[in-house]
């Protein structure tokens, strides 16, 4: 089992156990018939996944990392809002006719500010920061910008990546850790994709950055489950599990804007069956 299965089967537990249910109460997500779609939710999570153990992919079902890592380098390194730049339809639902989702997720980190440095958007400060004041506790990207929120068609769920360094005295190099919090979680279409996500991310700026892999530590303030998810969740859970893949990158890649998928190279990934048929909450 790996360490991510592990979590991702007490957090469906927990939530089955003892969550809380929306039914009856007025929600906005709703089913493609129009019906209310309820939730059982957890309030308060905190995961942590050591990179420099495993990676931290469920083995319950495939999560399809190449395509986790897409959308990373489509909204930090594309920096897109549009579906267009996107090699995969999981945001087709939200785009509008040009294929636009308005101004979220990369439409936030280009966004540039002036700083005494120069001018940077988020993601080159992250980068400049990292190598000239690594140790600074002000290393992040945020994408809730509440002064744009009317114009986005879905609020961001990962908004918040907070990068910190850590010098280990017995280590030749530093250790770079982020932590991701998120507003919002579907624990079946979305928990383990996300947390492949950030990973990733982490590994790629670690790598440009000279640095060491460490934590991602996962903060999600409302993890739930969909009343038509239940099912899927409790037969997913009981499934066999095996050991977590190898997940390596292209080592003579330096900078982060040279990075493709075709740098993620995945080993040994054994999985469980596909789980088909899941209905998405819009």
């Amino acid at each position: 089992m790996s360490k991510a299965d592990e979590l991702f089967i007490a957090l469906c537990k927990r939530i089955l156990e003892h969550g809380t249910t929306t039914e009856g109460q007025k929600v906005r997500p709703h089913w493609e018939d129009g019906t209310p779609a309820y939730t059982i939710k957890t309030f308060g999570v905190c995961d942590r996944y050591d990179l420099s153990k495993e990676f931290p992919a469920i083995t319950l079902r495939r999560t399809a990392l190449k395509s986790c890592m897409d959308e990373v380098l489509w909204i930090y390194q594309r920096k897109s809002n549009n579906v267009h730049d996107l090699h995969s339809h999981i945001w087709d639902s939200w785009a509008d006719a040009t294929g636009s989702i308005g101004k979220a997720y990369g439409y936030q980190v280009a966004q540039v500010s002036h700083y005494p440095e120069g001018d940077f958007d988020q993601m080159d400060k992250v980068l400049y920061d990292l190598k000239h004041n690594p140790y600074s506790r002000r290393i992040m990207t945020q994408l809730y910008n509440v002064h744009d929120l009317n114009e986005m068609h879905l609020y961001p769920c990962a908004y918040n990546a907070i990068y910190n360094v850590t010098q280990d005295p017995n280590r030749d190099k530093p250790t770079l850790n982020i932590m991701l919090v998120q507003r919002s979680q579907d624990m079946l279409a979305a928990n383990n994709w996300n947390v492949c996500q950030y990973a990733i991310l982490l590994m790629m700026v670690a790598q440009v950055s000279d640095m060491y892999v460490g934590e991602l530590v996962h903060v999600i303030a409302d993890a739930h489950i969909y009343d038509r998810h239940v099912p899927i969740i409790k037969e997913l859970i009981s499934r066999p599990t095996y050991p977590a893949p190898k997940v390596h990158l292209n080592p003579d890649i330096h900078n982060f804007y040279d990075f493709t998928t075709d740098d993620l190279i995945v080993e040994d990934y054994q999985y469980g069956p596909k789980v088909t048929h899941i209905p998405i909450a819009i």
